[in-house]
């Protein structure tokens, strides 16, 4: 039984520890600090208890230290492993060094999992090194919570030494306490026209950095949670969160959590904050396979088998069970999205739709699909949605093929709850995967709620949209998720 005081970086759940992030998926109890990420609390073990007790620097209620220490030795005592997630570093300014204590005088065992500290992490998200060799070569890190108006004589030592120093300042937990900073810093020697960087929410979507001076720091408006850069350096400005091409938008992505993966992860790193509004969700066939099932078994009447989603290649293997069992037939993929899905189960696709110039993944496919012309079976096996558009089977028909296509599973409406509705009020896009997503999100939310740009990813989905009175800003050259990102930068992006 083990308490594990664990960092959670500056906010990006990609800075979080790989340590970290493996104790997470394993704790039973997570006791978190308010403002660490949602992304981060969603590693977080299915069914884990989720504790939140963040202190509040703006009045309202917070847990009292002595409380969270009790509630870490109770969980520790009953529990196998137990997650104390501490923003950033668990001990850089953090009381952390408290809760270990605690744990250690009550006899329970305890591991420290470091972090990446917002005193490091924030200042490199809005391209502000800490140290520079020829700017400065010392960084002193402050807790803006223990700041107070008046101070002994050894305080106002200390703040003179830091006046007259050239070391970077960096302020953590700031927000409530800019004025007292700058007027000590002032008062101790510190030039008005000191170079300021305010990071606020760092490494997170919604971060905004704010250049001012120790003159003006008092007087700039800084919400929480920030992180303040004192010095030379904060007059540089290199690369960081803010200048990824996304940064600041939020997209809507039409897909259910566990699809959205890969998109919602290309999303992140162009800097968008992505939010999931799943209007369909797959669901098994009606007939509960069985027509698959029977199919599966009269392989030898089949040379190919097609798959046009990756949601066909999941109902698929669903019943397969085995790769092996393919061994005999020729796998076709409609794209390369559903040819990564099939390669992530040991299958290499014989032949792969290459989407693009107005075709759609059907057409695309059978654009390359060989005529029969023997020897072998003359039958194509394809699973697919219930009540799947007849293109990709027409098409395998007319070069002669006999097409057997079969109901592997069903796509039905989603619900959409009130607070993700919401959510579309602030998205700057939506992106469409299917045609079936426009119909989900119209019967969901409505065409009043559809965000100012409109993105698909691919004709298919785009000739749906015109049909249902959608305008669509830009479609994806081809339908991956690396395509529809690169759309999206091409009408939101900013210009370097």
């Amino acid at each position: 039984m083990t308490v594990y005081l664990v960092g959670a970086g500056p906010g990006d759940p990609g800075l979080l520890t790989r340590r970290g992030a493996e104790l997470l998926a394993r704790a039973t109890t997570v006791v978190h600090d308010r403002l660490v990420e949602p992304g981060v609390l969603a590693l977080a073990r299915p069914g884990a208890r989720l504790v939140d007790v963040g202190k509040r620097g703006d009045g309202g209620p917070s847990a009292r230290q002595a409380d969270i220490n009790r509630l870490l030795v109770e969980a520790g005592r009953d529990e196998a492993v137990v997650v104390r997630l501490k923003g950033g570093d668990p001990f850089v300014l953090g009381r952390g060094g408290e809760e270990a204590l605690a744990l250690s005088a009550a006899g329970v065992a305890y591991e420290v999992v470091p972090g990446v500290s917002a005193a490091f992490g924030a200042p490199a998200a809005a391209g502000v090194p800490v140290t520079h060799r020829l700017v400065a070569s010392a960084v002193v890190v402050l807790s803006g919570h223990d700041l107070e108006a008046g101070g002994s004589a050894e305080t106002e030592r200390d703040w003179g030494l830091l006046g007259a120093s050239s070391a970077t300042l960096v302020v953590l937990m700031g927000a409530g306490a800019r004025e007292r900073v700058a007027e000590r810093l002032l008062r101790a020697g510190r030039p008005a026209a000191t170079p300021v960087a305010v990071v606020e929410r760092a490494s997170t979507p919604r971060q905004a950095t704010t250049r001012t001076t120790l003159g003006e720091l008092a007087a700039t408006p800084v919400a929480s949670p920030a992180t303040i850069v004192v010095g030379a350096v904060a007059g540089l400005r290199l690369a960081g969160y803010e200048d990824r091409p996304l940064a600041g938008r939020t997209v809507v992505v039409t897909r259910a959590a566990d699809q959205a993966g890969a998109l919602a992860a290309a999303l992140g790193e162009a800097g968008a904050a992505v939010h999931l509004l799943a209007t369909r969700a797959t669901a098994g066939a009606a007939d509960g396979g069985a027509a698959l099932r029977a199919a599966l078994r009269r392989a030898a009447d089949f040379s190919w088998v097609v798959v046009a989603s990756p949601n066909a290649v999941a109902a698929l293997f669903a019943e397969l069970r085995d790769a092996r069992a393919l061994g005999g037939l020729q796998v076709a993929a409609a794209g390369p999205g559903t040819a990564a899905a099939l390669a992530v189960r040991g299958v290499r696709a014989d032949l792969v739709g290459e989407p693009g110039e107005g075709r759609g993944a059907a057409a695309a496919l059978v654009g390359r699909f060989p005529r029969h012309a023997g020897p072998g079976p003359v039958g194509v096996l394809l699973p697919r949605a219930a009540g799947g558009r007849p293109e990709l089977a027409g098409g395998l028909a007319a070069l002669g093929w006999r097409v057997e296509a079969v109901d592997a599973y069903r796509s039905v409406p989603a619900t959409a709850d009130p607070a993700s509705l919401a959510a579309l009020e602030r998205a700057d896009a939506v992106c469409f995967a299917s045609p079936s997503a426009v119909e989900g999100f119209l019967g969901a939310a409505g065409a009043g709620r559809l965000p100012p740009v409109v993105v698909t990813i691919g004709p298919t989905t785009t000739a749906a949209a015109a049909r249902l009175g959608i305008a669509v800003t830009a479609e994806a050259a081809t339908p991956d998720d690396g395509a529809v990102v690169a759309a999206l930068v091409g009408v939101l992006g900013r210009v370097p």
